[in-house]
């Protein structure tokens, strides 16, 4: 909600200093507040499970069962990213999915299995994809005939980069653990209808955007 917020208010005309300001502020307090949680023992409006992870995504070892506990998945995402090679071991070929090594696979750890099925080139592919989307509802965005149209759309394009960043940084080791599923390929009736729905809007202001001959 962050990173929609600061997109949507950016392009309303909000000042880019100001919004930077904002958002190196947090960054730099959630920051000292773990640093002061570690060394200090200061108490963090978190749950232990949220703690583990931040634990977890510094040093997936360091979960203290020895990389079998909550840094199991990330550690074994990895490992099958990593298997996965140039071209990968094939559909439904893929050991750390189909000997279930990789927990969670169909929903947090979906591209975990691409990349280890259909190797670099799937996995790029993929991102290729994303990037079309990304840029073609940009661009319907930017010939919207209102604001309104503007904002809903970057807001929409805004959520979708962001769970798209999170979701395969999860799967590489470069961001925590948090379970937010990858647009249109990860398990998830309401997920996919939010997204399909997203996709409607979008097109509906695009038709709003331009001449229709009948």
């Amino acid at each position: 909600y962050i990173a929609i917020t600061l997109v949507m208010m950016y392009v309303a005309g909000a000042n880019p200093k100001i919004l930077l300001t904002l958002l190196f502020s947090g960054v730099l307090l959630t920051v000292l507040l773990f640093l002061a949680h570690v060394e200090l023992g200061l108490p963090l409006p978190l749950e232990d499970y949220q703690i583990k992870r931040l634990v977890v995504f510094l040093d997936p070892y360091n979960d203290g069962q020895g990389g079998r506990g909550p840094g199991w998945n990330t550690i074994q995402s990895l490992v099958a990213i990593g298997s996965g090679g140039l071209a990968g071991k094939g559909l439904f070929n893929g050991t750390q999915v189909q000997l279930n090594f990789l927990p969670e696979h169909h929903t947090d750890f979906i591209y975990a299995v691409i990349g280890e099925e259909l190797g670099f080139l799937g996995a790029a592919f993929v991102i290729i994809l994303y990037g079309i989307l990304i840029l073609r509802a940009i661009n319907i965005s930017y010939n919207a005939k209102e604001l309104y149209g503007t904002l809903v759309v970057l807001g929409i394009t805004a959520m979708w980069l962001f769970h798209i960043f999170e979701s395969i940084g999860m799967a590489i080791g470069l961001m925590p653990v948090t379970g937010i599923p990858l647009p249109f390929l990860s398990y998830g009736g309401s997920s996919m209808l939010t997204n399909l729905v997203a996709v409607g809007i979008i097109l509906s202001v695009n038709i709003r955007g331009r001449k229709i001959v009948f």
